[in-house]
């Protein structure tokens, strides 16, 4: 079968960590060992979640023209590393680098690197190098407030601490079924928090006198903080998101929130969360101010035997653009077999 979600998938297979055994599209369906270089001309060009399509028109010896599809990473993912919608359009020319597929090398790549004909090189791939890693990144945030951007290294070092989590019998269970998650990525269902906020795409926190709004640009994600002094509501009451009140100590807001929904992926990319999910998070802005200090404390009885906690760094990037494209369940599908 081949499997599902290389958005999500590939970025822990890339970064050494171990991968639901079933799940969309991950590298395994690639011989990341070989690498190609395919030039063509633009046929077909899809900017989606949970993935980039491109089809190559490529001209053979002989003349004649094959058609070659070159699966990219996540719309929003690839934004976070600087390729937009209009970084290429159909018609042009360019040259991939990727890695062919195993079943069908002549007809399907995995795409890692993008240079048109003047040289300007576009990102394909979650591990690809970022166009802003050349940037000189001077800009100093005031607060919390703007838009931040998680490194892939952290997002990795969040995935790969989550093997080290106390698990309950139950937890145990759960993290080798990989059909609940398969589920889930297909339908859309994003990550939980706090793997959600770690997510390398563009994250914007707007501050209000009565919440604050977080906006993660992956499958449509937004965050409410209520600071009006609001208690949870009743443990019946469930979101994908959870209820969330804050306080401010100091120039740091602390963060509570329950009442979440059952996810198949409400811990982490390899472990559930079910309604018992207790999350309390702290946002503070580092001392160069070009840093978001965010950590925390995940509870989960039901999958946890013992709190766990985290430490991690977002990138200040007021630049940023938010890519704003919907998940699209028939890309999220494409290569689903029953």
């Amino acid at each position: 079968m081949r499997i599902m979600g290389a958005a999500l998938i590939a970025a822990v297979v890339t970064l050494g960590f171990p991968a639901p055994a079933r799940a969309h599209h991950s590298a395994a369906a690639f011989d990341t060992q070989k690498e190609v270089t395919v030039t063509g001309s633009v046929a077909q060009y899809r900017f989606t979640n949970p993935h980039v399509y491109l089809t190559l028109e490529v001209k053979k010896d002989d003349g004649s023209t094959v058609k070659m599809e070159v699966e990219a990473g996540a719309a929003s993912v690839l934004n976070g590393l600087g390729f937009s919608k209009n970084s290429i359009s159909v018609g042009e020319v360019v040259r991939i680098l990727g890695n062919p597929a195993r079943n069908n090398p002549t007809a399907f790549i995995l795409g890692r690197e993008l240079y048109k004909q003047n040289g300007t090189y576009v990102p394909l791939n979650i591990a690809s190098r970022s166009v802003y890693d050349a940037k000189n990144q001077n800009a100093a945030a005031t607060s919390i407030a703007g838009t931040w951007f998680a490194p892939r290294t952290e997002f990795g070092a969040f995935l790969g601490g989550t093997g080290r989590w106390p698990l309950t019998d139950k937890g145990k269970a759960a993290s080798t079924n990989g059909d609940a998650r398969n589920n889930s990525l297909k339908d859309c269902v994003p990550i939980g928090a706090p793997a959600l906020m770690l997510y390398p795409v563009a994250d914007t926190i707007t501050v209000q006198r009565d919440r604050v709004v977080m906006k993660i640009d992956w499958m449509d994600s937004e965050r409410t903080v209520y600071l009006d002094g609001r208690k949870h509501p009743p443990a019946s009451e469930t979101s994908l998101q959870g209820h969330s009140v804050g306080r401010w100590e100091g120039t740091t807001l602390v963060v509570e929130t329950t009442n979440f929904k059952d996810n198949a992926m409400g811990l982490s990319m390899a472990l559930p969360g079910s309604t018992q999910k207790r999350l309390t998070e702290r946002f503070a802005l580092g001392d160069d101010r070009k840093m978001l200090l965010y950590s925390g404390v995940l509870e989960d009885a039901v999958y946890l035997s013992q709190p766990v906690q985290w430490s991690s760094k977002l990138e200040y990037r007021p630049t940023m653009v938010h890519s704003n494209q919907k998940c699209d369940p028939a890309v999220a599908r494409k290569f689903l077999q029953p």
